[in-house]
């Protein structure tokens, strides 16, 4: 099959695809509070996916963050102390998130290596996550569904 070229004579829709889309445009002349509904469920739908993907964007399972843990990279634990002291994934640097901001000159060397935030259910280290990647932090992740999915996926957890 060739692709049309200029100025060839303009494609027909078969008649029953035309029928089909006339009746569409009929039902919607006739209902259009059902087409407006319509139309703005599908524009939440849409802004849903749209914000759960950039939400997720960055975000890593709990068996790729053993990979990368593995590799060498380094786990920051965003939750308070007390939640940090009732157990937290083995080697992950406490790092409450209200003072992300005075600990930024601390975390400057590692700007190029992977980081991993991590918080109970994945929300605040998100803003984390944000925050570090404005600093320049080039590989930073955050582990999705944060402690929660660790301990779901029966991943060890320590009190050290």
């Amino acid at each position: 099959m060739r692709a049309p070229q200029f100025g060839a004579a303009p494609l027909e829709l078969p008649a029953d695809l035309k029928d089909h889309m006339q009746r569409l445009l009929d039902y919607a002349a006739h209902h259009p509070g059902l087409s407006l509904l319509l139309g703005a469920a599908l524009l939440a739908v849409l802004v849903y996916e749209l914000r759960e993907r950039a939400r997720g964007q960055g975000a890593i399972s709990p068996q790729d963050a053993v990979r990368l843990m593995n590799q060498g990279a380094t786990v920051l634990d965003v939750r308070d102390a007390a939640a940090y002291a009732a157990g937290h994934i083995r080697g992950a640097r406490h790092l409450p998130a209200d003072r992300l901001a005075d600990s930024l000159d601390s975390l400057k060397r590692l700007k190029e290596r992977p980081v991993i935030v991590y918080c109970e259910r994945g929300s605040s280290a998100s803003a984390t996550l944000r925050t570090l990647a404005a600093q320049g932090f080039s590989k930073v992740v955050n582990l999705r569904g944060g402690l929660g999915a660790w301990r779901a996926e029966n991943l060890p957890v320590t009190r050290e």
